[in-house]
């Protein structure tokens, strides 16, 4: 359903708050359901005395809780007549959103919670089947997250793709749906702890949200600095609401730069944090192992030391017995014929 022509109080925080008029709930029912379900799984598992983390916990249903607020509330009113609510719904669905729910470790939870009988062993096959096929490796290649990316921000925009998608009937809630998902299919390969089948390493991980970065901030500047509209369905808010279209526009892409940008620096001090955690782990573990069994490497080298001494010993003393013999033939000088005076 559209609100270009229906009346819409100006936008505020009371009226954000409210609930959605439009929405399919679609979002919200599924976020509530998983939510549930991981409940119910780390539940099962403290029942039966097993750990689990209380902070992974709260990481997904704080994520689960903030799709049902973006797309429940009169937020996603709003979003269907203002580029910048609607930029504010796709930069929390794509960057804020999916890092909560990938630290939550859900496949992991998964794998510990079902049984291994009956119904549940058959969805053990089917996860861990899932996880080692070529098509996920494939999916999680960082190259198609920054596809994605490119897709969702420039072609999406730039290439006049958002005005057919959202003229659709459930145009809207699709584009939600795709936000949500390439933002996982980002922060997977880059925060997941669950066992997928790409691991990037710390560096690689930097680099890729270094590039990611670098276009939000474009992109922004760019919706900043635009002197026409990128987009006509935008362009025609209901009178009610007091906005011009373009310092509209120019705002969303203010929120590109920023608040697109702080989840990833978050993100990027995680990394560097787990980075620096694993280096220090490895290097203590070195040291402990070569305490106990000994540093081959060092070994080595400290033996290659040895035979540099030995081969200068030897020397020396070659170069001390030749110039012994050479004093000796000095001093030993030929007697004269008739023998001596």
């Amino acid at each position: 359903m559209s609100l270009v022509n229906t009346p819409l109080p100006p936008p505020g925080l009371g009226e954000f708050l409210g609930v959605s008029a439009t929405s399919s709930f679609v979002m919200p029912i599924a976020a509530a359901v998983l939510a549930v379900a991981y409940l119910m799984a780390a539940v099962g598992l403290w029942v039966r005395g097993r750990r689990w983390s209380i902070a992974r916990t709260i990481s997904f249903i704080v994520g689960c809780v903030l799709v049902a607020l973006t797309t429940g509330l009169s937020l996603d009113d709003y979003s269907q007549v203002m580029l910048s609510v609607f930029m504010f719904e796709q930069l929390t669905l794509m960057m804020l959103v999916p890092p909560l729910l990938v630290l939550g470790s859900p496949v992991r939870l998964m794998l510990r919670s079902v049984p291994h009988r009956g119904l549940g062993r058959l969805v053990l096959v089917a996860g861990l089947s899932s996880l080692r096929s070529r098509l996920l490796r494939w999916v999680l290649h960082p190259v198609v997250s920054v596809l994605l990316f490119l897709l969702l921000f420039y072609g999406l925009y730039l290439g006049d793709l958002v005005d057919p998608i959202l003229a659709l009937p459930a145009g809207h809630v699709s584009l939600e749906v795709v936000f949500l998902v390439a933002g996982i299919l980002f922060a997977i390969p880059i925060v997941s702890d669950d066992p997928v089948p790409i691991r990037m390493t710390y560096p690689a991980r930097a680099l890729d949200l270094s590039a990611e970065v670098a276009l939000h901030a474009f992109f922004g500047v760019f919706l900043m600095i635009s002197p026409t509209l990128i987009t006509d369905h935008f362009a025609n808010p209901p009178a009610s609401l007091a906005i011009d279209p373009l310092v509209d526009q120019g705002i969303a892409g203010g929120l590109a730069w920023s608040y697109g940008e702080g989840p990833t620096v978050l993100i990027l001090l995680y990394i560097l944090h787990r980075w620096f955690r694993d280096d220090t782990r490895k290097a203590e573990a070195a040291d402990v192992r070569a305490d106990q069994f000994g540093d081959p490497d060092l070994d080595a080298y400290n033996d290659y030391l040895a035979r540099l001494r030995g081969r200068g010993h030897k020397r020396e003393h070659s170069g001390r017995g030749g110039d012994d013999l050479r004093v000796n033939d000095t001093d030993s000088s030929p007697t004269p014929k008739g023998g001596p005076q």
